[in-house]
């Protein structure tokens, strides 16, 4: 704990889908594969308009612009058979992500208490990350799914730190996605944001306090600099 009394944080709240785990493509193919069966063709552009989102506002999202028949293929079904895809998937392919392992010692091993808040449901961020080997490492895990809405909005944040008993000043997130940037934000929290080299380039991605190629380049330096008044890209 003497070493975590000179960092400018006492806890770190991960998301989870593209930061933990590279389970977008299995999202990405799940939801096709579900949107087709109703005649809605998505293309990858289509697919990462959406990403960070909970699977439920992403189906309320592609109805609103491409309504299907709502009766021969209800929302929740479609809803459904995603996650039971998703959760497949990971529990068969579901590897960490590099420097995943590295970040959650380095982080536990300063004191730091550590969090997930996830848009993806209950059952499927469990299973995840106990298929990753990591779950001992996090003292709470939240869900979107329990608020009423999902990122972008910072309730699953605000929530997950009302967990964890502490202030916006106090945490930090780590996030990969433009509605998990800004659902961070809204929350009035510091975020470092670990993209994928196709999402970096976004403009909203910009305003991130600090940005990594992965977590590999996580470690002390980077928290110091997260907690200086003006952070700036290390990336």
């Amino acid at each position: 704990m003497q070493e975590s009394a000179a960092l400018p944080f006492r806890a770190a709240v991960f998301d989870m889908d593209g930061l933990l785990l590279d389970s977008e493509p299995f999202w990405m193919k799940a939801e096709r594969d579900a949107f087709a069966s109703a005649g809605l063709a998505l293309s990858d552009a289509d697919l990462c308009e959406t990403i960070g989102m909970p699977i439920d506002e992403v189906a309320a999202h592609w109805f609103a612009r491409r309504p299907w028949d709502i009766e021969a293929h209800p929302q929740e079904e479609l809803v459904e058979a995603v996650v039971l895809r998703v959760i497949e998937l990971i529990e068969s392919r579901g590897e960490p992500l590099p420097g995943v392992h590295k970040a959650l010692e380095l982080l536990s091993a300063a004191g730091l208490l550590l969090a997930v808040a996830s848009s993806s449901p209950r059952r499927i961020i469990e299973p995840s990350l106990k298929a990753l080997g990591i779950r001992e490492f996090f003292q709470v895990v939240h869900s979107a799914e329990q608020e009423l809405r999902g990122k972008p909005d910072p309730a699953v944040y605000r929530s997950t730190m009302d967990l964890l008993g502490l202030t916006a000043e106090q945490c930090f997130a780590l996030e990969d996605s433009v509605a998990g940037l800004q659902a961070a934000q809204a929350a009035g929290m510091k975020c470092i944001l670990v993209a994928e080299p196709r999402q970096r380039d976004r403009p909203e991605m910009q305003t991130a306090d600090l940005a990594l190629d992965s977590l590999e380049a996580l470690d002390r330096e980077v928290l110091t600099r997260l907690g200086q008044p003006h952070s700036t890209p290390l990336s």
